[in-house]
């Protein structure tokens, strides 16, 4: 008798977003119990990588860097951070995990641009290039840096909760992180699933469709977390150059193996403004773009994207 899978979906909040777990599976409680264990694993990471927990692993370190100090981390959070470092080269230093201390000048909720001396204030202490690092060992020569693995974080965490999935028997299913999608495997009959991506000026429509069969997809926009002030849009997307946030993307949407990958190259994009499409292209990634303007930007190669509107 043929075996009959079933979908199932188990929705949750965590890492400031609406998260949800969509499986097939043949017996209910299978599911279930995967769910339950994707939820912990994001759980665990969303614990260890919070800079609003005391007793987070990203605080620990915080702690040490406050007074310019060294301190040794686990193997879990060395890869994070040779990961990072490999962004920072990669983007010629525009992906930056020290540049979270910005946020310490930007209130996007008060519709108040910052002095820019509170930003040049800031920006002696930001520079990935300016930490040492020895495996395992952080060291902070400059007193007052931190470490932010925001930009990172989520889609480490849905990876991970993919992974959990598939370690537990499950074949056919997305775990998706505020819209950032990691494949578990493609529906039952082998089709692909389809994913909007947001149009970053109207919400309520996408800006385009993708199949995905295998990988991932992240996006990075200018729509998360925002501020109009005279008739300008300044987003949290921050330089750390300059402390400013970056103008010529809307948004940009990366397909890669891992969601880790794609995020990071997405958000590698945006830091780069219009010269982000053309950096994107030369990778040869697949990927969805909008400028301010709107216009739309695909890479050539990749059949499965279409328009939503």
């Amino acid at each position: 008798m043929a075996i009959v899978m079933r979908p199932f979906q188990h929705h949750f909040f965590a890492l400031g977003s609406d998260c949800a777990v969509h499986i097939f599976v043949d017996q209910e409680a299978d599911a279930i119990r995967a769910a339950a264990a994707a939820e912990r694993e994001i759980a665990r990471i969303e614990g260890r990588l919070s800079r609003y927990r005391a007793d987070s692993e990203v605080s620990r370190i915080n702690e040490a860097a406050k007074s310019g100090g060294t301190i040794e981390v686990d193997s879990e959070t060395a890869g994070l951070v040779d990961y990072a470092c490999g962004c920072f080269r990669k983007s010629d230093g525009l992906f930056d995990i020290t540049s979270g201390i910005l946020r310490k000048a930007w209130d996007f909720s008060s519709g108040r641009l910052p002095e820019q001396a509170t930003i040049a204030a800031l920006l002696p202490r930001i520079g990935l290039d300016k930490i040492q690092w020895d495996k395992p060992r952080l060291t902070f020569p400059l007193p007052g840096m931190e470490l932010d693995f925001g930009g990172i974080g989520k889609e480490y965490a849905a990876d991970r909760a993919a992974s959990t999935c598939k370690a537990m028997g499950i074949r056919h299913g997305l775990i998706d992180l505020g819209g950032d999608i990691c494949l578990i495997g493609p529906r039952p009959d082998g089709a692909p699933w389809t994913a909007g991506i947001r149009h970053p000026r109207s919400p309520s429509i996408p800006m385009a469709k993708v199949e995905l069969l295998t990988g991932a997809l992240a996006t990075s926009g200018d729509y998360e977390r925002f501020m109009d002030v005279d008739g300008r849009r300044y987003c949290h997307i921050l330089d750390p150059g300059t402390g400013w946030p970056v103008r010529g993307l809307a948004s940009v949407s990366v397909l890669a193996d891992d969601c880790l990958v794609a995020g990071s190259l997405a958000t590698m994009a945006m830091l780069k403004g219009r010269r982000g499409v053309a950096w994107l292209r030369a990778l040869g990634v697949h990927y969805v773009c909008m400028d301010e303007n709107g216009t739309l930007f695909r890479s050539d190669k990749n059949q499965d994207l279409s328009d939503g509107v």
